[in-house]
C-alpha cells in the first residue's frame, strides 16, 4: 500500500468518524427533545451499530475488489 493510499484511507476514516458522531448526536438530542420516541442513549446505540455495519460491509466490498 502506497503512501497515498494509506493517506486516502485515514482521511476517509476521519471524515466517517466525524459524520458518526454527528449522526448519534442528532439522533440522541432527538430523542430527548421528543421522549415519547425512545430513551435517547437507545437509540444512538442503535444508530451507532447500523453505521458500524454499513461501514463493515463497505470495507469488506472494499477488500474483495481488490
Amino acid at each position: 500500500m502506497s503512501t497515498l493510499d494509506l493517506l486516502l484511507v485515514l482521511v476517509v476514516a476521519l471524515l466517517l468518524a466525524l459524520v458518526a458522531g454527528l449522526v448519534l448526536g442528532g439522533l440522541a438530542y432527538l430523542t430527548h427533545r421528543h421522549p415519547r420516541l425512545e430513551k435517547p442513549l437507545g437509540v444512538a446505540l442503535g444508530g451507532g451499530a447500523l453505521l458500524v455495519a454499513v461501514v463493515a460491509v463497505l470495507v469488506a466490498v472494499v477488500a474483495l475488489t481488490r
